[in-house]
């Protein structure tokens, strides 16, 4: 991927990154991931910030697989961690995940993997 996005490994083979947009996706299939998870909420950065439809479009065009679970930043709900321990398990890896800064998504991503381990 570009070197202007900022991608970190959170795990073998899930990655964490800042708002990805439309034209990150091409770049991101050809880096090798195979699904993007997007837990941004649309216009939580402003009219500027790009939508999860637009998003969904340019990673379906490059052959990936897209899902949207948004999710606040300070707090995520129960369901939501299920939510994405499910997700976890169905979507295709390598796997990114983006939201404001890759923090939220790790926080998650964490969360739903404890979930997962209590089971």
């Amino acid at each position: 991927m570009s070197q202007s996005v900022q991608i970190q490994a959170i795990a073998e083979d899930v990655y964490v990154a800042p708002q990805l947009t439309p034209e990150a996706m091409a770049a991101a299939a050809e880096a090798g991931f195979k699904a993007v998870l997007n837990n941004r909420p649309d216009m939580e950065g402003g009219p500027d910030q790009p939508t999860s439809a637009a998003v969904e479009a340019a990673a379906q065009a490059a052959g990936l697989q897209y899902a949207y679970l948004p999710v606040q930043g300070g707090f995520q709900s129960p369901e939501e961690i299920a939510r994405c321990a499910e997700l976890l398990q169905t979507l295709p890896r390598p796997l990114l995940m983006f939201c404001r800064s890759g923090a939220r998504s790790t926080n998650l991503y964490r969360q739903a993997i404890a979930l997962g381990d209590a089971d």
